[in-house]
C-alpha cells in the first residue's frame, strides 16, 4: 500500500532513538524455521494439513483487532486468520486452504486500499509477525522477514547507516510496498524499492492441493524475481523473506516548507514540476496540497541544508513560506514524521495516477478548485517527483512500467473518527466518495496509468493501467507458478490460457 503516500501533514521533528526501540522487536537472524522448509517434489502428495502459527477465529477475544485493516471504510469477516510465525506455518496454511477448498488472501501491513488482503468467510494468511533482519555489511546485503513494516525496516537499517527505498508511511508493510514497485523520498537517488530486491523466499502452490517453497533470484527462478519486482503482492505466491542490495546512507537533510492558503498554488506547482524531476538525483520531494495550506517536503541524501535550499530555490522563492530544516540519521528523521494510526482518520479513498508531461494551467486549476471544496482538512492532493534513478532498471529488469513518468500524483480523501465499532456508516462518506471520484475524473486528461499499490476497484483497463505492456508476460509467469489461480482477488493477474 499503499503503499507509499503520506495521508496527513508530515511533521518536521524527529524522535531521537526511535530506531533502537523498534529494533528490540526484531530477531538478529531469520525467523525460526524460515529457511528450513525443503522444496517438495513436483509430483509429491501432501498429507492432510493442519493450521499452525497464531490462529484467530471469530469466537476468539482478539478477533475484531485481528480482522481490521488500516482503512475502516472496509470491513471483512474472515473464517480464520493465521498469523504465521515461520515459513512452515505459511506452507501449512496454503495447503490447508487448498485441501479444504477455502478461498484465501495474503496480508501484511493491512493497508490494501480496497481491502483485498482480507476476505469474508475465507482464510487470511498474515505474514506480519515474520520479523527478522540479517545484514551483511561488507556485501551491503540485507535479508529481512516479510513481516517488517517500513518504519521497522528504515530504522533498523539506519542503525548501520544503510537504506532502501520505502514509502513515507511507516505502518505500511515493507513487502507489499516493494512488490508493487515502492516509491518514496529516496526513489530518485537509489531507484524504486523493487530495484533493490535481489532475492525472495516464496511459498507457491504445487500440484492439485499442496504447497512448496521456492527461491527467486537472478540464478533461481529469475522470471519470478522479475515479476515480484512490481507486479504487486499476492499474485504468484506468499513472500516470506526478501533480500535487498542496500545503499550506504549516513545522514539526510530534511526540509519542510509551508504556505498558508492555496492562493499561490499555480506559481508553486509550476515551479515544482519544472524543478523537482530534474534537480540533483539525491533530492527527493513531495508537494502536498490541502484545502488551507500547501506543503513541500524534501529529503537530500548526504547533503547539507545550504545545498537543499539552493536546489529548491525556484520553489522556495515563491511568496514567503515557513521553512524548517533538520539534519540527522535517516532512521531518526523518518521516525519523526510518522503519524500514529490512532490520530489518523478512520476512512480513506485514493486514486493513483502518473503524469508524463507537466500539468498545464487547466490541470492546476482543477486541483485548486477541488481542494478548495475538499470534505476535510485531511483530504489532500500530492505529487512526488520521478526522474533520476527511476529511469534505470536493475540487472534482470522489473515488471514496474512507469519509469518514464515525470511525477506520481494522488488525490486522497480522509474522514471520520476511528472506533472500536468499525463498519458503522459515517455521514460524510457519500460526500467524500463523490468528491474524490469527480476529482480523479477531472484529472484524467492529464494523467496516465495507475499504481498497483494504490488500487481502485472502479478502474477501467486496470491491467494496462498497472502494468502496461508487461501484462502478457506476467500472465505467462502466473501460468507457470500458479496455473490453478489459487492467488486471486478482484484485480489479480489471471494465468495465461494454454
Amino acid at each position: 500500500m499503499n503503499d507509499f503516500s503520506r495521508r496527513k501533514v508530515l511533521k518536521a521533528t524527529a524522535a531521537a532513538g526511535a530506531g533502537a526501540v523498534v529494533a528490540q522487536g526484531l530477531a538478529a537472524t531469520e525467523a525460526h524455521g524460515a529457511s528450513a522448509v525443503k522444496e517438495a517434489s513436483a509430483n509429491a502428495e501432501c498429507p492432510p494439513a493442519k493450521l499452525t502459527g497464531r490462529i484467530v477465529r471469530p469466537d476468539d477475544a482478539g478477533y475484531t483487532d485481528a480482522r481490521l485493516g488500516w482503512d475502516q471504510l472496509i470491513s471483512r469477516y474472515p473464517l480464520v486468520i493465521v498469523f504465521a510465525q515461520n515459513t512452515q506455518d505459511v506452507v501449512n496454511a496454503l495447503t490447508w486452504a487448498r485441501q479444504n477448498d477455502v478461498a484465501l488472501r495474503v496480508r501484511g501491513g493491512r493497508h490494501n486500499t480496497e481491502g483485498w488482503s482480507n476476505i469474508d468467510n475465507g482464510l487470511v494468511i498474515d505474514i506480519s509477525e515474520l520479523k527478522s533482519v540479517r545484514i551483511d555489511s561488507a556485501a551491503r546485503v540485507a535479508t529481512v522477514g516479510a513481516g517488517l513494516n517500513q518504519l521497522e525496516a528504515v530504522t533498523t537499517l539506519a542503525e548501520q547507516n544503510f537504506a532502501v527505498t520505502t514509502g513515507t508511511e511507516g505502518s505500511v508493510g515493507l513487502a507489499g510496498a516493494t512488490l508493487g514497485g515502492g516509491l518514496g523520498f529516496l526513489t530518485r537517488w537509489i531507484g524504486m524499492a523493487c530495484d533493490s530486491l535481489i532475492g525472495a523466499e516464496v511459498v507457491v502452490a504445487e500440484g492439485a492441493e499442496c504447497a512448496k517453497v521456492v527461491k527467486a533470484d537472478l540464478h533461481n527462478n529469475p522470471d519470478l524475481l522479475w515479476a515480484l519486482r512490481g507486479a504487486g503482492n499476492g499474485n504468484f505466491g506468499i513472500v516470506t523473506s526478501l533480500t535487498y542490495k542496500v545503499a550506504p546512507l549516513r545522514s539526510v537533510t530534511y526540509l519542510q516548507a509551508t504556505w498558508d492558503g492555496i492562493g499561490d498554488l499555480s506559481r508553486i506547482f509550476e515551479a515544482y514540476q519544472r524543478t523537482a524531476p530534474y534537480t540533483d538525483d539525491r533530492l527527493g520531494t513531495q508537494l502536498e496540497i490541502h484545502r488551507n495550506q500547501i506543503l513541500l517536503f524534501a529529503v537530500l541524501a548526504e547533503g547539507t541544508p545550504a545545498e537543499a535550499k539552493k536546489l529548491l530555490a525556484p520553489i522556495l522563492s515563491v511568496d514567503s513560506p515557513q521553512v524548517s530544516v533538520q539534519v540527522g540519521n535517516w532512521g531518526d528523521v523518518y521516525a519523526g514524521f510518522q503519524i500514529p494510526i490512532a490520530d489518523e482518520p478512520a476512512n480513506w479513498k485514493f486514486f493513483s495516477q502518473f503524469a508524463r508531461k507537466p500539468f498545464p494551467r487547466k490541470a492546476i486549476d482543477v486541483i485548486s478548485s477541488f481542494m478548495r471544496d475538499a470534505p476535510t482538512d485531511d483530504s489532500n492532493f500530492f505529487v512526488q517527483a520521478f526522474g533520476g534513478a527511476v529511469r534505470k532498471s536493475p540487472r534482470g529488469g522489473t515488471a514496474f512500467p512507469h519509469r518514464d513518468a515525470l511525477f506520481y500524483s494522488e488525490p486522497g480523501a480522509g474522514w471520520g473518527t476511528r472506533s472500536d465499532q468499525p463498519g458503522v456508516c459515517d455521514p460524510l462518506t457519500p460526500q467524500a466518495q463523490a468528491w474524490i471520484a469527480e476529482f480523479s475524473q477531472a484529472l484524467r486528461p492529464y494523467v496516465d496509468g495507475a499504481y498497483v499499490n494504490v488500487a481502485n476497484i472502479g478502474m477501467q483497463d486496470w491491467e494496462t493501467a498497472y502494468w502496461g505492456s508487461n501484462f502478457d508476460r506476467l500472465r505467462k509467469i502466473k501460468a507457470e507458478y500458479d496455473p490453478h489461480n489459487v492467488f486471486k482477488y478482484e484485480q489479480s493477474i489471471p494465468p495465461a490460457s494454454c
